[in-house]
């Protein structure tokens, strides 16, 4: 099992930053691959991807978050981190950090992110 642990959510005005940070615990291997991964998800709307990174530093992002958003990760920590700069209310949303490592799928419990004036 891994236990992953979400902190940094709250809120902010539009156009302001936040960094959410995502700690992994357990069954963690250091020698194989997996990816780590922030999804959100809003009222009425279905889960999706936002950025994910390898082990090796590869990253995939959401068209919507290009440009604003950095994912990172520290792999001595077992830690992934998202910096949200110019933050906007369409990116309120439950962030959830997500751990991947061939079949298994592992999921956090999720960090709320507002937006608003």
């Amino acid at each position: 099992q891994v236990q992953l642990v979400e902190s940094g959510g709250g809120l902010v005005q539009p156009g302001g930053s936040l960094s959410l940070s995502c700690a992994a615990s357990g069954r963690i291997s250091s020698v194989s691959v997996n990816i780590m991964s922030w999804y959100r998800q809003a009222p009425g709307k279905q889960r999706e991807l936002v950025e994910g990174i390898t082990t090796g530093g590869v990253t995939n992002y959401a068209d919507s978050v290009k440009g604003r958003f950095t994912i990172s990760r520290d792999n001595a920590k077992n830690t992934v981190y998202l910096q949200m700069n110019s933050l906007k209310p369409e990116d309120t949303a439950l962030y959830y950090c997500n751990y991947k490592r061939g079949p298994n799928d592992y999921w956090g419990q999720g960090t709320q992110v507002t937006v608003s004036s």
